[in-house]
């Protein structure tokens, strides 16, 4: 579960990522957007996304990384060009290190400062277990409640729990995460309930 291990092909990953020296990472409100306007653009082709949650100093992402099957089904935007073609696109985990620069730079631009933004290398923990699963989307969506950005983490603008609850186009996988709650309902009441964090301790990183 070392935050440095490759990712890998059709595993499932609680990835995240915190500022340098626990800077603000979203300066000013149009960042969030952008921020999920580069994430569509250089990640979706790669993993699928069950949820999120962006902080102002960091980020939580539940993903599964595409198998090759999957990513070369996909066509043009395909993780691997045919051979002979185009050199091989990069690794999963260079993908989203070239995402997290992309964004890194244009804030940087954006707001006149230089340097890293964020904590390197990212973090990531394969997650296997179901009861894990479940656990950490509501440790995922509860995160800005439990730092006092607000009072409810269900009036939170830029977390996943309100897309999921909602008929709205979305690339999340929606339809997946309710199954695994067995229904809306389900997963609203898991939600409202008080769970211990320590069951999933191991998956959730340095999220202090």
């Amino acid at each position: 579960m070392s935050k440095s291990l490759p990712l890998q092909h059709g595993v499932t990953y609680h990835i995240f990522a915190r500022g340098n020296n626990r800077e603000n990472i979203f300066i000013g409100a149009d960042n969030y957007r952008y921020f999920l306007d580069k994430y569509i653009r250089h990640i979706t082709p790669l993993a699928d996304t069950y949820a999120y949650c962006l902080l102002k100093n960091h980020f939580h992402l539940l993903v599964r990384i595409k198998t090759e099957e999957e990513i070369a089904s996909q066509g043009p935007k395909g993780f691997r060009k045919p051979f002979g073609s185009k050199p091989p696109r990069p690794t999963p985990s260079q993908t989203f290190s070239n995402f997290l620069n992309a964004y890194a730079k244009a804030i940087n631009q954006m707001h006149g400062r230089v340097g890293s933004l964020f904590q390197h290398p990212f973090g990531r923990i394969a997650v296997t277990n179901e009861t894990y699963l479940l656990n950490l989307v509501h440790y995922i969506h509860f995160n800005p409640q439990k730092h006092g950005f607000v009072a409810d983490f269900r009036e939170y603008p830029y977390s996943s729990y309100p897309i999921l609850l909602s008929d709205k186009q979305t690339r999340l996988k929606r339809a997946e995460v309710i199954e695994w709650f067995n229904g809306r309902a389900q997963f609203q009441e898991f939600h409202a309930a008080r769970h211990d964090e320590k069951i999933i301790q191991p998956f959730v990183g340095d999220d202090d």
